[in-house]
């Protein structure tokens, strides 16, 4: 039997449907990021589960909640699987930082495994944080089904790091939209990726909210 990995988006915020950059920013989920959560609890709980670890983020651990309260397991938080900081752009528009911090947005933009928001983390740090906490994971549990819940950046910075694709090119290659679910199968092969941000767990007139 092989370790499963679960990556989990955190449900909806009130950024996630502005746009805005969150971050480092501890936003709680709306009334929909709620309900996100508590249908990925109904439908998942029905697998086995080995562990689950999360950021300790507000909007992260609200939506592990309801899952780890159906199946009866702790969330083990976890610093490295929090989101990238933005710096000095946390909570701005894109329009804004493109306007005023110019120069530093468009460096990110060409390449951001290098290139930090001013004040913020580059997609390299993001993955020497994060990527630690999957060896553990790797480590500690060889076979079984295992959920990280965490963020948008992150999941995809982990993503490209198991798959061997360039960290600059991480949100071009890879999307995770609110509350979706892609899954990591790691055997003798090594990771293989199965599933990429399904929500089928989420209710039809959830998934088309603008802005996820």
């Amino acid at each position: 039997m092989a370790l499963n990995l679960y990556l989990l988006r955190h449900g909806e915020t009130t950024f996630s449907q502005s746009g805005n950059f969150c971050g480092e920013t501890n936003a709680d989920l709306t009334d929909a990021g709620m309900e996100m959560a508590s249908s990925f609890a109904e439908v998942y709980q029905k697998l086995p589960w080995e562990a689950v670890y999360v950021s300790p983020m507000k909007r992260t651990i609200a939506t592990a909640k309801p899952f780890c309260d159906a199946i009866g397991m702790e969330m083990q938080a976890r610093a490295g699987l929090r989101e990238g900081s933005y710096g000095e752009w946390e909570t701005k528009s894109k329009s804004f930082v493109q306007e005023n911090y110019s120069e530093n947005y468009l460096n990110w933009l060409a390449e951001p495994a290098w290139n930090a928001p001013l004040g913020g983390e580059t997609a390299v740090e993001i993955a020497n944080r994060s990527m630690p906490v999957i060896t553990e994971i790797i480590d500690k549990h060889p076979e079984g089904n295992v959920l990280v819940v965490a963020h948008k950046a992150t999941i995809r910075i982990i993503l490209c790091s198991l798959l061997g694709i360039d960290l600059g090119c991480y949100r071009h290659r890879i999307n995770i939209l609110v509350a979706s679910v892609s899954r990591v199968k790691f055997d003798v092969n090594g990771p293989l990726l199965e599933i990429l941000g399904d929500r089928y767990h989420i209710p039809e007139h959830l998934r088309s909210r603008p802005g996820t």
